[in-house]
């Protein structure tokens, strides 16, 4: 394509001899620091600047956002070098987004743009509704946030559009931790979700990432389908009862609800009760390795257990001592399963794959004298489609053991 005489010239960097340009060209979307020449030119381009990406024999890869203070110093938004960032470009891809979205879901509530799978590089999007809550990860998304709210408001008819800041990789592309409304008003209270059968509270100013974990939305139903009526369930880690409120929903007589916040056990609660689950659910707040001891010191046995950490290995420097800690809350939670009854492993460490992922849980079961065959393993919903090169994307794992 040529670009119009008046376009602005766009800044142009290159790939280092013997990089891997052939993966850019196949579908990766990184460019790392050490893969680019970062002459002095590039060094002092502001971050989330344009630019054209060229191999080393200065042959364009696509058009890229660049960031000097970042690992990932260029993220590829366009395979056409002359594409144009505007509003219409954003617009496109948030309607090819919604298009499917809207397929899937016979109501508003789910993950409607989920970063480089959805083709807008560090930027999350969940939406609940009429409200749109936006997680501009990247630079170049921070730089050009009123454009992408623009198109956001227009293609999806959001009346509130939030700024949620507290994404950990912002911190590594030099952004601040700042939220904002950027447009309406940002709601008062906690906005009811329906998944499942289930009621969830979302406090999409207050809570943890955008307010509710769309992810896990077919691990829930997995773990729904195996409760008996009136089965007793375990939910730890719970966040807002993501897995207690689905299992009741599912006919569970009763769940326990462990969670170190007591704000997010206070809206499982306001779920439960939401859903006519009330006198069924019971919360217990604290440590959640603390918690599994002291239930095992009590004697408490469960017919389903589930455990749905935080990321215990964020990054591969911290992936053995993560995988440690998957195995111990394996450990921990396998002697509270009755005989013939269930235990759901969770990791959302995207530097743990499924199969050391899959070990440590085997490993911990099987050092609490337990054993277990392995029934199912779910993945994070149609919402949070996968990027085939891209192993970040496919983060969420959940293993499900019925145990002997």
């Amino acid at each position: 394509m040529t670009a119009s005489p008046d376009a602005p010239q766009r800044p142009r960097v290159k790939m280092k001899p013997k990089s891997n340009a052939r993966a850019i060209r196949h579908g990766f979307p990184w460019v790392y620091a050490n893969e680019l020449v970062t002459d002095r030119r590039t060094r002092n381009l502001a971050p989330g600047t344009l630019a054209v990406l060229e191999d080393e024999a200065q042959r364009p890869l696509g058009l890229v956002s660049v960031n000097p203070e970042s690992k990932i110093i260029a993220r590829m938004l366009d395979r056409d070098p002359e594409a144009q960032i505007d509003q219409a470009w954003f617009a496109a891809r948030l309607t090819r987004a919604l298009e499917m979205r809207e397929r899937l879901y016979d109501a508003p509530f789910y993950r409607l743009v989920h970063a480089e799978s959805d083709g807008l590089p560090g930027v999350v999007i969940d939406r609940f509704g009429g409200t749109c809550v936006v997680q501009p990860n990247a630079a170049w998304a921070e730089a050009h946030l009123d454009m992408l709210a623009a198109a956001l408001a227009d293609v999806t008819g959001a009346e509130v559009i939030l700024k949620n800041a507290t994404g950990r990789t912002r911190g590594l592309e030099g952004l601040d931790d700042v939220n904002q409304t950027l447009l309406g008003e940002a709601p008062a209270a906690p906005v009811p979700v329906m998944m499942n059968g289930a009621t969830y509270m979302a406090d999409l100013t207050g809570g943890q990432k955008t307010g509710l974990f769309f992810d896990q939305r077919e691990n829930h139903a997995f773990a729904a389908r195996l409760t008996a009526p009136g089965a007793k369930v375990l939910d730890v880690f719970s966040h807002v009862g993501g897995f207690g409120l689905a299992m009741l929903a599912g006919g569970a007589g009763q769940a326990a609800c462990v969670d170190g916040s007591a704000a997010a056990l206070e809206l499982a609660v306001q779920g439960a009760e939401a859903g006519g689950f009330k006198d069924k659910l019971t919360a217990r707040q604290g440590d959640a390795f603390d918690v599994l001891a002291a239930l095992g010191q009590e004697g408490e046995t469960f017919d389903v257990v589930i455990c749905d950490p935080p990321a215990f290995a964020p990054s591969k420097q911290a992936l053995e001592a993560g995988l440690r800690a998957y195995e111990r809350v394996a450990k921990l939670a396998a002697p509270l399963v009755k005989p013939g009854g269930y235990l759901g492993l969770c990791s959302c460490s995207h530097a743990a794959d499924l199969s050391r992922f899959r070990n440590a849980s085997a490993r911990g079961i099987g050092k609490a004298g337990r054993r277990g065959a392995l029934i199912h393993t779910g993945y994070a919903g149609p919402d949070h489609p996968q990027l085939p090169q891209l192993a970040e994307s496919g983060y969420l794992k959940a293993v499900f053991f019925r145990l002997d």
